[in-house]
């Protein structure tokens, strides 16, 4: 082991603790760093405008060269979708960007977003195989294979001057999985028995109790509502999911049907997990538009993304009828194969109204078992307690909840008290011979991507946005005579999502007498800069005592040096009105 001997181990999240999604682990050993998955968390209904949540890059970007490699567990945004981030800002602060290793249909997924972000060419991602060992700095990764709702995913053991830590990555425990691929309890075994210093595991079900089902349960009701739809079968699911995918070709086939495929990230998959093999697609069986709609309905699959309910994505445009090709019609079968992510509630309620009322037949979790969670339940869980046997152990992946539960899991399973941990995102946890304790915090705050802008939307943003869309805005334009000083013409009032129709003109006299009783106030003379932000309070003041509604007060001020200026200003107020 090239570790070099007395270095203490500091494990520092980044994203996913106490959230889902978001997940980026830092292992860091003197002047070395990894990090573990670089993953994006959907925005929340409490975040209008945001397109995306990334992680908080700032204590990474301070001393970016210490950064050896990048790891990725498997390839669902949450594990994969902040990687172009990364690699922007450190390209932008002039830094050789590191390599980037993960199984080979993690690097096909990985690739699509990199093309996309225009970083494919300066990007290194390097293919890696569970048993391999892949040296970073003082680190010595090795890939373990795991079963989740993805193929080719995998857990890390990463061997440290102190000894190897296990980070499970997101896992569960399928006995039956449809592409084959078991969790490598053997290989946790023999880790264990070398003495194992942390185990990070997967904590999203943690609350759970017994066994996760098999994904060959899915693939069982996926066939049967395909086999039984009268008409048109329309599946939604995560376009990363090729398993799922894999499903519904395999259904299609058994069943003389053909299959559509939309969405653009759906399409862009499908092809990448064709030329790498991962999907075996019968010769004749995919169509393309013009076949589609010429083939009939009731012989037709389509393959869609929007399972998640998202504003922009094929299923919720099917559902709002502003889909370019496709429409819901009575006796279409649509099939939701997800469970809504934590916040996407009622985006998904929504799009299942819509579809219902369209005339189709809806088919989801809480009705049939056409979907399967991909994280370990309790039991499964015990499993690898039982067979790392760690010294200290850390929960990731999951709300704050979550974490707690699988800590006093850990504890009943004879982890000490002191060694076992329910860390933030931001936290510090270093591990020594000594001992495992938090000794510091850094910077993990939430990122915000809105449209090109990273990190350019705060808290402030987020609340004016909120606060536009629950109380409205009331803006006032007034015409200033900046040589005297003076207030000229008729202030015009503009209310946005505030009151109806019917109070907008009493509601707009009332802040016209305030302005002119303001300005009289201040015997017709005043500065203007010092002055706004009285307007403002007063404003606000008046709205409340009227309404009892807050909504955002905005002066603003027009040049208007006199006469001819003031009666254009009136003329313009009526017109408005």
């Amino acid at each position: 082991m090239s570790a070099r001997n007395g270095a203490a181990l500091r494990v520092i999240p980044l994203g996913g603790l106490g959230e889902i999604g978001r997940n980026m682990m830092l292992y860091e050993q003197g002047d070395d760093v990894i990090a573990v998955d670089v993953g994006l968390m959907f925005p929340e209904e409490h975040m209008p405008g945001v397109d995306l949540v990334i992680p908080d890059l700032r204590y990474l970007l301070s001393n970016p060269e210490r950064l050896r490699a990048v790891f990725l567990t498997h390839g669902h945004e949450d594990h994969i979708g902040a990687l172009p981030f990364l690699m922007r800002a450190l390209r932008d602060h002039g830094k050789p960007l590191p390599p980037v290793f993960c199984t080979q249909l993690t690097r096909g997924l990985v690739q699509v977003k990199l093309r996309e972000h225009r970083l494919l060419d300066e990007t290194h991602v390097q293919v890696i195989e569970p048993g391999q060992t892949i040296e970073a700095g003082s680190f010595s990764v090795e890939p373990f294979g795991v079963s989740h709702s993805i193929p080719d995913s995998v857990g890390f053991i990463i061997q440290t001057a102190l000894g190897p830590v296990v980070h499970t990555g997101d896992f569960k425990i399928d006995h039956t999985p449809v592409m084959g691929q078991h969790t490598d309890l053997t290989r946790l075994a023999e880790v264990g028995r070398e003495g194992v210093v942390l185990l990070a595991a997967d904590s999203t079900y943690a609350e759970i109790e017994g066994h996760t089902p098999s994904e060959q349960t899915v693939a069982d009701a996926l066939d049967r509502a395909i086999g039984e739809a009268p008409g048109r079968v329309i599946v939604a699911t995560f376009a990363s999911l090729i398993s799922r995918v894999q499903i519904v070709i395999d259904a299609a086939e058994r069943y003389d049907l053909r299959v559509f495929v939309t969405g653009r990230s759906m399409v862009n998959n499908v092809q990448m997990a064709r030329e790498l093999g991962y999907l075996d697609v019968p010769d004749g069986i995919l169509m393309n538009v013009r076949e589609m709609q010429e083939h009939p309905d009731s012989r037709t699959v389509v393959i869609s993304t929007g399972a998640q309910g998202e504003p922009t994505a094929a299923l919720t445009r099917m559902a709002s009828g502003d889909h370019q090709h496709i429409a819901i019609t009575e006796g279409d079968t649509v099939i939701l194969s997800s469970n809504p992510i934590p916040g996407n509630e009622a985006l998904v309620d929504r799009n299942i109204d819509n579809l219902f009322r369209a005339g189709a037949r809806v088919v989801y979790n809480r009705i049939a078992p056409v979907h399967v969670r991909g994280h370990a339940a309790r039991e499964e869980l015990k499993i690898v307690h039982r067979l790392v046997q760690p010294r200290h152990f850390a929960g990731i992946h999951g709300e704050h909840r979550h974490l707690v539960m699988h800590r006093e899991l850990a504890i009943d399973l004879g982890i000490a008290e002191d060694d076992a941990f329910v860390l933030s995102d931001g936290d510090v946890l270093e591990i020594s011979e000594d001992g495992a304790a938090i000794v510091d915090v850094v910077p993990a705050d939430y990122v915000y991507v809105d449209g090109i802008g990273i990190g350019d939307v705060d808290h402030i943003v987020l609340r004016d946005r909120r606060r536009l869309a629950s109380d409205g805005m009331c803006v006032v334009v007034v015409a200033v005579d900046r040589r005297r000083g003076a207030l000229v013409g008729v202030p015009q009032v503009l209310l946005h999502g505030f009151v109806g129709p019917e109070e907008e003109e009493l509601i707009t006299e009332r802040v016209c007498q305030l302005v002119a009783s303001l300005a009289a106030g201040e015997g017709g003379r005043f500065d203007w800069t010092d002055w706004r932000e009285t307007l403002e309070d007063e404003v606000a003041r008046l709205l409340y005592r009227e309404t009892h509604r807050r909504p955002v007060v905005l002066p603003v001020t027009v040049d208007a040096p006199s006469g001819e200026r003031s009666g254009a200003l009136q003329r313009s107020a009526t017109t408005e009105e």
